[in-house]
């Protein structure tokens, strides 16, 4: 099924809303239908061939008054899930009165098995029923979802007996999926939602999913595997990359299974990725995804994974899982916080505002280190986390603690204009702690922002996608290590740097008749009571009189003022001079400096002081105390591309001739003001 059927089928149930909910629901709240909808009518279809088959196998467990009938309903069924009332969804179309409609839905709805309850709950699908009830569309709703103009089936529509033309593809759980997200992302557009509430579109899905697998793929054995994503959304990652796996493992001959796993915050799109796994008929599966947040409340503690992939929500506050776990500043998740070698501490959290390189940590979390295979990680993160954050700081600590354990073998920047609800810079992260041998202590960039390939057709913001000949290219460009204007390779080294405090001593000579003002700088009062400011100022008067004019120490004492007084007045009967007397062991902040100085720095920080600094001021000298360590990334430090400039014959062969058509113009207008 290509893009213009799954998006005929979007458009045919968006139209559903405004038929049907117009009048009814503002535009905001369309979703509190149309969702739940969706994922009871997908439901419907996967269980109507069994229907007949589950309501006698429930005649004789009643009989039987067997209690937990469940189990044995969902194995006639077929599916992981199953519904036991008397009802598919069709046949109630023909209820015509309000109240028989009401309670044979409430029954359909009831009848689903407890796995399918909690979706429903989730979505409070309940809560609407009365709503549509009164307004009287209920019905018209469930006409339209069972209309013969729309398939949601795993199974064609034909139009013949003999079923050999097909009227209606069938969908397969992904392209359920992508109908699910393509829905959503209408509704977050209609309002106005954040941008960064976008979903990974399957192209990027897919070039994840290969970067995860390919690597390793002589290394996968006849065994079982498992795959997390932590912000797994509505779990369309979670299936592609079961669906690469088993195709990988299949064409090498090995008979592999994998177990998925994965966590959501947000509690309609949770309901929808718990239908997608029953959809794919293994309950176990569903009940590997835990709803919360993955940040305060970890749903998988303990458990370690071979595989993860994520696109975790970047620019979104994460403060209230910051005061969940104790406050930012008294955090001690051991995701989040780690020692070096050296048994340096180094706090991992960044700035409330953005936490999605918390989502990275916890995956790192969660790698295997008992295995031959380790873990791989391949996560989607915007610009921030290449660079924001100063040395020291939780976003280049987190950067500093996975380069120094040699966990990034690459990151690759996606064009822009990938994801449907946002047009800014991305780019995915690679972690493995099993890397090959020619990987260890190197990172390779790949810069993948002009591979991409024009929709017909924009969807929300995504304008371009990467078609299966680039995402090979790409997947070439990595295995190869292929050194090229779009692929660099770097030793890790190459991103780390001293922050380091440049100071210089404070030389002070007081001046004589200074009068200290009323106020600082900044027009704030430096004594609120005007009694004391005469007082300093009589004070600052005689001392001027009887210390030496150059002996700071020798004033202070001489003014009898106390410590904060002296230092609300210093700035303005001092004065800072190279040939005055040096303050020992005091620095000036004015004359204060930092410098980034990178590893790869010949000679390191005494080097740099030696050549850049000292000629420039002698006296200069560097703070050890306050120095840093800190990691970056720059995609355009390393893959910018200066634009030519015009030769300067064209450009002044364009001056000229723009200055003999302006001459022409300027003659009508004047013609045209003496008129």
């Amino acid at each position: 099924m290509d893009n213009q059927e799954y998006n005929s089928i979007v458009s045919f149930i968006w139209g559903i809303a405004d038929d049907c909910l117009r009048d009814v629901y503002v535009r905001g709240k369309y979703r509190d239908v149309i969702l739940p909808m969706t994922v009871i009518r997908r439901l419907d279809a996967m269980l109507e061939e069994t229907k007949s088959a589950v309501l006698e196998m429930k005649k004789q467990l009643d009989v039987a008054k067997i209690d937990n009938q469940w189990p044995a309903l969902c194995n006639v069924a077929g599916q992981a899930f199953c519904n036991a009332s008397p009802f598919l969804l069709k046949d109630l179309t023909s209820r015509g009165k309000k109240q028989t409609l009401e309670a044979d839905f409430k029954a359909y709805l009831d009848g689903f098995s407890p796995n399918v309850q909690e979706i429903l709950d989730k979505f409070k699908f309940r809560d609407q029923i009365k709503t549509m009830v009164d307004a009287d569309i209920l019905g018209s709703v469930i006409d339209k979802f069972t209309s013969s103009d729309i398939n949601l089936s795993p199974e064609p529509v034909y139009k013949d007996a003999e079923k050999t033309i097909v009227k209606l593809p069938g969908l397969d759980n992904h392209g359920m999926g992508t109908i699910f997200e393509e829905l959503i992302r209408r509704f977050n557009e209609e309002n106005n939602e954040e941008a960064g509430e976008h979903w990974t579109p399957r192209d990027v899905v897919e070039l994840m999913a290969d970067l995860a697998f390919y690597p390793v793929q002589d290394k996968i054995k006849d065994a079982t595997y498992s795959c997390y994503d932590g912000a797994c959304g509505t779990g369309g990652m979670l299936t592609v990359a079961q669906d690469r796996l088993l195709r990988l493992a299949k064409s090498r001959g090995k008979k592999v299974s994998i177990h998925l796993f994965g966590q959501e915050i947000n509690p309609e799109t949770y309901a929808i990725c718990k239908a997608d796994m029953l959809l794919k008929g293994d309950g176990e599966e569903a009940e590997h995804i835990t709803y919360g947040s993955t940040l305060s409340l970890d749903g998988n503690p303990s458990r370690q994974f071979d595989f993860m992939l994520s696109n975790p929500p970047y620019g979104k506050s994460w403060k209230t899982d910051a005061d969940k776990l104790g406050g930012k500043d008294e955090i001690l998740d051991l995701r989040f916080n780690a020692y070096t070698d050296d048994g340096e501490e180094l706090k991992m959290i960044p700035r409330s505002s953005d936490g999605q390189l918390l989502f990275l940590l916890n995956n790192v979390a969660k790698m295997k280190t008992d295995t031959e295979l380790g873990s791989r990680i391949i996560e989607v993160h915007n610009g921030s986390s290449l660079f924001t954050g100063d040395a020291g700081t939780g976003e280049s600590n987190a950067r500093r603690y996975m380069i120094e354990r040699d966990l990034v073998e690459a990151i690759i920047a996606l064009p822009d204009n990938m994801f449907y609800n946002t047009g800014i810079g991305t780019f995915i992260w690679v972690l493995s702690n099993r890397k090959e041998e020619r990987r260890k202590g190197k990172i390779q960039l790949i810069d993948a922002t002009t591979m991409k390939s024009p929709l017909r057709k924009n969807m929300g913001k995504k304008n371009c996608e990467f078609t299966a000949d680039i995402r090979k290219e790409i997947i070439r460009i990595f295995l190869t290590m292929e050194e090229s204007e779009v692929s660099k390779i770097f030793d890790n080294q190459e991103f780390g740097y001293w922050n380091v405090t440049v100071d210089r001593p404070l030389r002070l000579r007081i001046l004589p008749d200074r009068e200290v003002p009323a106020e600082n700088e900044k027009g704030k009062l430096l004594f609120r009571k005007s009694s004391e400011l005469a007082e300093v100022r009589s004070a600052v008067k005689a001392a001027m009189e009887t210390a030496p004019l150059d002996d700071w120490d020798a004033f202070a004492k001489a003014t009898k003022l106390k410590k904060g007084q002296l230092k609300k007045i210093r700035p303005f009967i001092t004065k800072t001079d190279p040939e005055a007397k040096e303050v020992a062991g005091e620095e000036d902040p004015e004359l204060r400096d930092t410098e980034h100085i990178p590893f790869q720095y010949e000679g390191g920080i005494d080097a740099f002081l030696k050549k850049e600094v000292l000629p420039y001021a002698p006296d200069a000298y560097v703070d050890e105390d306050k120095t840093r360590i800190g990691y970056e990334l720059s995609f355009t430090k390393y893959f910018y591309k200066p634009v030519k400039l015009r030769d300067m014959k064209d450009i002044l062969a364009s001056l000229a001739k723009l200055e003999k058509e302006s001459d022409g113009v300027m003659d009508e207008i004047m013609e045209g003001l003496t008129e």
